[in-house]
């Protein structure tokens, strides 16, 4: 399986835009959104039918028997992350990272490590396409691991497709680190603004570590001619396949909001979009 994973080294850059108007454009059998802590690709993929929930627990948490504790201290003592209550001897969740020292140093065996449930697999599966994705839990940590999950999700369903759309997520932490590995390219979503630029370089250089094919484009580059040239000018530098531009679209917000891909409609950054499909699909091809 092939696997085109859309980033963006911030939000707002049109990633997600990029991505729905590629599964059209394929007519992608399997394709998945790795933005665990906001998913919205299902919002322009038009998923009907009612997913398939699967729990997913990440790292356990410490837990305190009471009635076994002797309030020695030695848990507090050896916390680094200061998750239990000094005077209650209780566990904060929300800051404990389950290493299991507490545990570990207890002489009354009175702390357990408990799975808890950090978020929710999503599988939308028909005779047309599988959609892996998830929602990740409020407060939890375990970002990457689930976006793992996600990838794994759809691989394990669609085993007989040959080619994957992915909607990574933004910035160049965890999940997008966990979204980048095993994948075949990587087209990078840039906005001509000072922070894109800056935010563009980061993504690229994290990419380059994984030592995968990476192609950029630029989204409403009219709002900014003197940027997109800059972005061009670093392409070409950095020796790295530069594959188009969108313009700003007033239709693309209208078509969005009413749950259409850009190219589902004749628009500018449709038409535009399409151009840069077919030249990143021949990167991903050679």
């Amino acid at each position: 399986m092939k696997q085109l994973l859309i980033l963006s080294g911030k939000g707002g850059t049109g990633k997600t835009t990029v991505a729905s108007a590629f599964i059209k454009l394929a007519n992608a059998y399997a394709y998945a959104d790795c933005d665990v802590d906001a998913p919205n690709l299902h919002l322009v993929t038009k998923q009907s039918d009612n997913p398939i929930l699967n729990d997913y627990f990440g790292m356990p948490k410490a837990e305190i028997n009471s009635e076994l504790c002797t309030k020695c201290g030695l848990c507090i003592q050896h916390c680094r992350f200061d998750a239990i209550d000094e005077s209650e001897y209780k566990v904060d969740a929300f800051a404990c990272e389950g290493c299991g020292l507490c545990k570990a140093v207890c002489p009354a065996n009175a702390i357990t490590l408990k799975d808890v449930k950090a978020g929710q697999l999503m599988l939308y599966k028909n005779e047309s396409s599988v959609f892996s994705t998830a929602q990740l839990k409020m407060g939890s940590g375990t970002t990457g691991m689930l976006v793992t999950e996600v990838k794994k999700q759809m691989k394990n369903e669609a085993k007989e497709a040959s080619f994957a759309v992915i909607d990574g997520s933004p910035g160049i932490g965890c999940p997008v680190i966990a979204s980048i590995s095993g994948v075949d390219m990587v087209l990078i979503v840039a906005e001509p603004s000072i922070s894109g630029i800056s935010d563009m370089e980061r993504i690229i250089k994290t990419a380059q570590k994984f030592k995968t094919k990476i192609a950029v484009c630029v989204n409403k580059y009219d709002t900014n001619l003197n940027n997109t040239e800059k972005i061009e000018q670093y392409c070409q530098n950095a020796n790295l396949p530069y594959v188009g531009a969108i313009p700003f679209d007033a239709q693309a917000v209208t078509t969005i909001n009413k749950g259409l891909s850009i190219v589902d409609i004749d628009c500018k950054s449709g038409s535009a979009v399409s151009e840069i499909f077919n030249k990143t699909m021949k990167l991903l091809l050679e």
